[in-house]
């Protein structure tokens, strides 16, 4: 059996990057997968239901091996920036290659470590709490000076990266991730993915003859083991920084949000903080930091929730249309910061289940008490209506443009209803 998706929802990914949701509903609607063509004109079957959607995340036979599937169809999908050979880390690649990039990187990630890290996010995200509260009563960024800078410390901290560098990184990704139209990149993107490579490649080089006690210096002994190679090395830090970077700050941001939409669940949540790493999974499945997992593709006909997938399409499976299934989650276009048991698959599920899944939990949870514990009636400085969504393509990646907020109990209300 084959599900099409409705006509005049064919394109997927042209749909309002602000308001997705109720399209997610419509399509989810109409069944759990459809067979849709992206905005870049590739064909691809698009998994919308939760069951459907955990079924696909863990099937054997929809592979990630990005250069695999290009040398069967090199139109099969956009390779990005920069470029097809930074996909050699362990989201673009199968078994065994990908039980063995896994594990290189998994001793940076252990319960022990996090442990260790703890009390150096707090005070990260303390130091970044007075550096706005030094600002006065005029309206922030949430996203540009506390969301964006606290994960990209704490990443800084696991790769040996240092402040200065970090803000350069940055800056460098915020171009490299801002939304584009037509089929080529602009300039500036490609400028800033090649500062990137050259910014990886220098740290490698410089780490080679004395590899310190941080995760690149595990890569690079590993590398120099013959255990993975030099292009991987390089992918895997590129994979690490992005998903370790972006993704938490689109969490916290739309997290921030999400509350201050919602000034009761704010102030609910203010009163009783406990509950905030239930919050944590609530902001998971309510507005998913990826919307879309990472690329797959038909290794072999396969089936999924009854409908047929052939050989060598793409399939991608929509994390933030599952997380609102009502078949899982009771009154999912509801948010409630306190729910019990919220179910989504923001951080996958499988085999290729978000490594750092642990670590963002941590960073989203102190950077969450440290925030409401500081101001409990933070509010939008801004109408809701004029949040935007324009970080990251609008499919893997969704984020705040900015995030302007009054910290202070002067000036306008601008709480949500």
């Amino acid at each position: 059996m084959t599900t099409a998706c409705p006509a005049e929802l064919r394109h997927w990914g042209d749909h309002d990057r602000d308001h997705p949701f109720p399209l997610f509903a419509e399509v989810r609607a109409a069944g759990p997968v459809h067979d849709v063509t992206l905005a870049d004109g590739h064909r691809a079957f698009l998994v919308v239901g939760y069951a459907a959607a955990r079924e696909a995340l863990n099937h054997p036979d929809l592979s990630k091996d990005m250069h695999a599937a290009l040398a069967r169809d090199g139109a099969v999908v956009a390779a990005g920036l920069p470029g097809p050979d930074f996909a050699r880390h362990m989201l673009s690649v199968d078994p065994p290659d990908h039980t063995r990039l896994r594990g290189l990187a998994a001793k940076a990630f252990t319960r022990r470590r996090m442990e260790g890290l703890e009390p150096r996010i707090r005070q990260i995200a303390a130091e970044l709490l007075d550096d706005l509260e030094a600002q006065g009563t005029v309206p922030v960024d949430l996203v540009a000076d506390y969301a964006g800078p606290l994960p990209f410390a704490v990443l800084g901290e696991l790769l040996g990266i240092d402040g200065a560098d970090q803000r350069r990184l940055g800056g460098w990704f915020a171009t490299l991730l801002t939304p584009y139209s037509g089929p080529e990149p602009p300039a500036p993107a490609v400028a800033a993915a090649d500062r990137i490579v050259r910014f990886l490649t220098d740290l490698v080089d410089d780490r080679w003859a004395a590899p310190g006690e941080d995760l690149v210096g595990d890569l690079v002994r590993a590398c120099r083991e013959d255990r993975l190679t030099r292009q991987e090395l390089l992918s895997t830090l590129l994979q690490l920084l992005v998903a370790g970077q972006d993704t938490t700050t689109s969490l916290i941001g739309n997290g921030v949000a999400a509350l201050l939409t919602h000034p009761d669940q704010r102030d609910a949540l203010a009163a009783n903080l406990s509950l905030v790493p239930r919050a944590v999974e609530e902001f998971l499945r309510w507005d998913a930091p990826v919307p879309h997992a990472t690329f797959r593709y038909a290794a072999r006909d396969v089936v999924i929730a009854g409908t047929l997938i052939p050989e060598g399409v793409q399939v991608l499976v929509s994390l933030a249309a599952a997380g609102r299934d009502a078949d899982r989650n009771p009154d999912p276009e509801t948010f409630d910061a306190s729910r019990i048991g919220a179910a989504h698959l923001a951080f996958g599920h499988g085999i290729h289940h978000c490594l750092g899944a642990r670590l963002a939990r941590l960073e989203a949870e102190i950077a969450f008490t440290a925030l409401l514990s500081r101001y409990p009636r933070l509010r939008l400085a801004v109408p809701p209506e004029d949040l935007h969504w324009g970080h990251g393509d609008g499919l893997v990646l969704r984020g705040l443009s900015a995030l302007p907020v009054l910290l202070s109990e002067s000036g306008p209300q601008q709480d949500g209803p």
